[in-house]
């Protein structure tokens, strides 16, 4: 209950965007993404643990912990791959995992654990990255870009 009245006191606007019919969340001054999607982790098909996964039109959080929080976000312009792994116990309880490959330097790799709806939260995940690089105007050329050991296939052309 104390929680309910700090965070109502904490708000100081909710406002409906007609245009994108969306809630926004305005808190102090600052103005909150829009969050397309949130799901938390989950043990045996549960939401009781304490991380929270959420992405916005051009961004995707990780929150962890419950005294000491911790924060990452991933800018969806940089995401260079995205995977669903679903394991025989996840798929009992009806879960699944999303690993996201990015150039971000400081989280290469983001690993979505035990989300429902893994297989649909993947296909927008994919959508929104393809918008996002649209909007930005980003277009990185695979072939130029790979990493050392990956570009056998130029060295091939190279021969002929």
């Amino acid at each position: 209950m104390l929680l309910g009245l700090v965070s109502v006191a904490f708000c100081r606007e909710i406002s409906y965007n007609e245009k994108n019919k969306l809630l926004w969340l305005k808190m102090e001054g600052t103005v909150m993404p829009n969050i397309l999607w949130q799901d938390r982790k989950r043990f045996l098909g549960m939401p009781i643990t304490f991380t929270k996964y959420s992405m916005s039109d051009d961004r995707l959080f990780v929150k962890k912990g419950f005294l000491n929080l911790a924060t990452d976000e991933l800018l969806l312009y940089r995401v260079r791959d995205i995977s669903l792994r679903r394991s025989f116990g996840q798929r009992i309880f009806g879960v699944g995992s999303v690993i996201v490959v990015s150039s971000d330097q400081s989280t290469p790799t983001l690993e979505l654990r035990n989300i429902r709806n893994s297989e649909v939260v993947k296909e927008m995940l994919h959508e929104q990255v393809e918008k996002t690089k649209i909007e930005r105007r980003v277009r990185i050329n695979e072939l130029m870009d790979a990493d050392e050991g990956e570009d056998e296939y130029l060295d091939d052309m190279d021969e002929v």
